[in-house]
């Protein structure tokens, strides 16, 4: 049986953040001239500014978005940072889309810049280009960043965190209720008549230790014990599980961590010969595009993707508008989306 993993990361002490007389420095000259060449007025000379831009790079300095935009025209853009991998993070930028296109809603008249993250491509370096085209707000989608780089970022312009719980000072968090979800599900495939319920977790991952904590509650309240099987965010971790879950004593049904899990599961049970549902029911966590096909026709945890992207929205407009708003946290009821992957045991 597999063991969760404690999620983890910390509140540490802040650092100070660069500012431009370190730059000036830095480079050797007089702060009054970083100051023109940040701004991109004239007055600096070719060499000088290029001084300046080589001490501003290898200090990684970035000015306060927070004070350029008190004396500055508004850029009304909201940056978005995104994971590539997650089917998730799509339909929450087309709802994003849909929030601020929508007039009389709080983020008409803005825009959005969208910055992937990938493998070969870190979330700081997304980061670093929504601060160069100066956002007035970041929304980052299930971000894996520690709490204390959330905080530091927030000391720059305000941050709203999607799709992840985060105690970080001075940033708006918007999320569903992943722990209620996963209680969902278990309560569902209880009451099938379930009795050997296994977690395929997502280890570290946004939302997992909810999910997991969700999970034990509702089985020890049945008065079973809690499975917990290693899992991940994607199809392959689903693939690979498959053989501890698939054993002939195995569980009668499983909760995925996610839709892209469940789906990998799923593809492994039925390439053995494991008939889904009457072997096996699975659930998934999401209700992502794949899940309602009809090859699939998974059940799953649905997160309400309009109403996370309209909440984030405002949040970060909000913020914008009001630096000295305080911030907060929004959390999203789930829902339980049934279809043909559950069903009594044999």
């Amino acid at each position: 049986m597999g063991t969760a993993e404690e999620e983890g990361p910390t509140m540490g002490e802040k650092s100070q953040p660069v500012t431009m007389a370190d730059v000036a420095a830095r480079a050797g000259v007089s702060r009054a001239l970083v100051s023109i060449v940040v701004r991109g007025v004239p007055g600096a000379s070719p060499a000088n500014r290029e001084k300046v831009l080589r001490a501003a790079a290898e200090l990684d300095y970035h000015p306060d978005q927070r004070a350029r935009l008190l004396g500055a025209a508004r850029s009304r853009t909201l940056g978005v940072v995104l994971d590539l991998r997650q089917p998730f993070h799509g339909e929450l930028v087309e709802a994003l889309y849909a929030a601020v296109d929508r007039d009389g809603r709080a983020g008409a008249g803005w825009r959005l810049a969208l910055e992937p993250t990938a493998p070969s491509r870190p979330a700081a370096t997304a980061v670093r280009s929504l601060l160069d085209h100066r956002c007035e707000a970041v929304l980052l989608l299930g971000p894996t960043s520690p709490a204390a780089e959330l905080a530091r970022l927030a000391e720059r312009l305000p941050v709203v965190v999607l799709a992840r719980a985060v105690e970080a000072v001075g940033v708006d968090v918007v999320r569903t209720d992943d722990e209620a979800g996963a209680r969902l599900a278990a309560e569902h495939l209880l009451a099938l008549g379930h009795r050997r319920l296994a977690h395929l977790h997502g280890g570290r991952s946004p939302g997992a230790a909810q999910r997991r904590a969700g999970y034990r509650a509702a089985v020890r309240a049945a008065g079973l014990r809690a499975e917990l099987v290693a899992g991940g965010p994607g199809e392959s971790d689903g693939q690979a599980a498959a053989p501890r879950l698939l054993r002939p004593d195995g569980p009668t049904a499983v909760l995925a961590f996610n839709d892209a899990c469940a789906v990998g599961l799923l593809a492994a049970a039925r390439a053995g010969g494991t008939a889904v549902p009457e072997r096996l029911s699975i659930v998934g966590y999401d209700d992502s595009a794949v899940a309602a096909l009809p090859s699939v026709a998974l059940t799953t945890i649905g997160q309400d993707a309009a109403a996370l992207a309209e909440h984030a929205v405002q949040r970060a407009v909000a913020r914008a508008e009001d630096l000295r708003a305080p911030a907060t946290e929004t959390v999203v009821a789930p829902r339980l989306v049934q279809r043909r992957t559950t069903a009594p045991p044999a």
